[in-house]
């Protein structure tokens, strides 16, 4: 049977071992391609495109495909949230982890 001492002692060992896995805290070389990736586009591409997949929702739902208004109206948080993740690049830089 595990003891309270016991799971303090393996808690304490997975945060030092996770305290030493990245130091630095520098982004991997994905997540590095991605940022330089998308740190070219311009912040508008998002916001064009949420408002795009609204309009062919909006189409969607007068030419009463209901479900096709629904799935492509879903598109418009995402993209929202992908502009986001750009702007936040932009600004923070994500030349500091290189």
């Amino acid at each position: 049977m595990t003891t309270g001492n016991d799971i303090k002692s393996t808690a304490e060992e997975l945060k030092s071992k996770a305290d030493q896995f990245n130091p630095e805290h520098k982004e991997g070389p994905v997540a590095a391609a991605i940022e330089d990736y998308t740190a070219r586009l311009p912040s508008d591409t998002f916001l064009w495109a949420a408002l795009g997949s609204m309009a062919i929702s909006a189409t969607f739902k007068i030419l009463g495909r209901d479900r096709d208004a629904v799935f492509v109206g879903q598109w418009a948080p995402s993209f929202l949230m992908l502009g986001l993740y750009n702007k936040f690049v932009k600004m923070e830089g994500f030349e500091k982890d290189k």
